[in-house]
């Protein structure tokens, strides 16, 4: 039986860090490693993550040099070997979703898995803004923005010893960097599952302002760059617009 380790990263989200916990908790299958790494909050995050006792494998609370050091961490610590990252905001949709992943994963044909998200307004859980679909994310689809929903990226820890962990000089897109290395430039097989494994609260760091939408898309631009991926800001941008016509279609 795999063991799974899933790594959730969080600084100063005390309203929905349980939220978090409690969605690995619920899953089925029980060889889950939970690993949090904290950036040394102060709002009373530290409390909640100790009041689950030994639910949590294992806990750091220390100053970091951002998220991308942080998930660093975390990969440092995990003995499992698959990987899943969930941020403190998310959660997953069903009780079931790691042993669907196991499931798959342990077919032995592809070393990493994912598949589609939702993004629901954090007052309303149900209610569902925007949804991500991975189908149409290969490796080509880098050059134009698109990469996997990361919260439902299955990765198997060999893919990390053999091609690397998270770039720490990236400060929005790391996680566009690591999937444009994996699956564009190394060719790691992948699989991908068309239901929805993860929800997301709206209102994350790269799409929170113009500003950091742009440097999302100067840091994506240099991801392609670095691993071979002939793009362009323009190509990067044109994703914005399928953005904004899937909000309306929500609508």
């Amino acid at each position: 039986m795999s063991k799974v380790s899933i790594i959730t990263v969080v600084q100063n989200n005390f309203k929905t860090i349980s939220h978090a916990i409690e969605s690995v908790l619920s899953q089925d299958y029980k060889n889950i490693e939970h690993i949090i790494v904290d950036g040394g909050s102060t709002d009373g995050t530290v409390e909640i993550i100790k009041s689950f006792n030994g639910n949590i494998a294992k806990f750091i609370s220390e100053p970091d040099q951002g998220m991308p050091d942080a998930m660093n961490k975390g990969l440092k610590l995990a003995e499992g070997s698959i990987i899943g990252i969930l941020h403190s905001d998310d959660f997953y949709a069903s009780n079931t979703t790691i042993s669907e992943v196991v499931s798959e994963l342990e077919k032995g044909k592809s070393d990493m898995l994912f598949g589609d998200l939702v993004f629901v307004n954090p007052g309303e859980l149900d209610k569902v803004v925007r949804y991500y679909d991975s189908a149409k994310c290969t490796p080509d689809s880098f050059a134009w923005g698109w990469m996997p929903a990361h919260p439902t990226c299955f990765i198997k820890k060999s893919v990390y010893e053999k091609y690397g962990d998270f770039k720490t000089d990236y400060r929005i897109a790391a996680d566009y960097e690591i999937l444009t290395r994996f699956m564009a430039k190394y060719q790691v097989p992948y699989t991908y599952i068309p239901k929805v494994m993860v929800k997301m609260r709206i209102g994350g760091m790269s799409t929170s302002s113009f500003k950091n939408n742009w440097l999302n898309c100067q840091e994506s631009v240099r991801a392609c760059t670095e691993n071979g991926i002939s793009t362009n800001i323009v190509k990067i941008l044109s994703k914005y617009f399928t953005k904004i016509l899937s909000l309306v279609y929500m609508k």
